[in-house]
């Protein structure tokens, strides 16, 4: 955790592509009055913030915009926490299985295959038991990758057959899953509490 942290928490939302919206909801309601949810779309605005959340949306397309914006190397260096939705999970991992071409973040060190579960009609939800919670999480889950590889010290949350789902890394948190979509904000709080916010 940074050495200079805010009293009241701030949690940062790269608005370059996807669901962004429901992302700044959730936080601001997980967060209360006691803290602040912004937007950001420059690299020089990464670290003003104690947590940032990386949207669900289209992976290649989020990575080459983030290229574009000069941030691939401070999402890198960033110190805070990074919580990871979906194409989220994907720009974390250390490899894209079945796809050398794409170089993704590497903040992670996990092995993410895209589009696990099939396309768009493929969508699904699930009820999952997750580590950490004492009943299970309503998972929504469209396109999703998953994990088919953690390294050392990567935690598992969640699995199905077809791989992990949920994976935290000291401060980093990844989902397959959109935990910002219906309501349950038990993920959002783990999150920020890592943080000590």
């Amino acid at each position: 955790m940074r050495g200079c942290r805010h009293v009241a928490g701030k949690i940062g939302v790269l608005a370059l592509q996807g669901d962004v919206s429901e992302h700044v909801s959730a936080f601001q309601n997980a967060l209360g009055s006691s803290g602040e949810v912004s937007l950001f779309r420059d690299a020089s605005d990464i670290n003003r913030f104690d947590g940032i959340a990386l949207p669900g949306g289209e992976s290649t397309t989020i990575m080459r915009l983030i290229q574009k914006a000069g941030m691939f190397r401070p999402l890198q260096q960033y110190e805070g926490g990074i919580f990871a939705t979906c194409a989220g999970m994907v720009l974390l991992s250390s490899e894209v299985q079945d796809d050398s071409l794409f170089e993704p973040l590497g903040v992670m060190d996990m092995t993410v295959k895209r589009n696990a579960f099939g396309r768009q009609r493929e969508s699904f939800e699930a009820d999952i038991e997750c580590r950490g919670l004492d009943t299970p999480f309503h998972a929504l889950f469209i396109r999703a990758p998953v994990v088919t590889r953690v390294g050392y010290g990567t935690e598992v949350l969640a699995s199905l057959p077809q791989g992990y789902v949920a994976i935290r890394h000291d401060l980093h948190m990844a989902f397959s899953f959109h935990p910002e979509l219906g309501g349950d904000l038990r993920f959002h709080r783990l999150f920020l509490e890592r943080l000590g916010l």
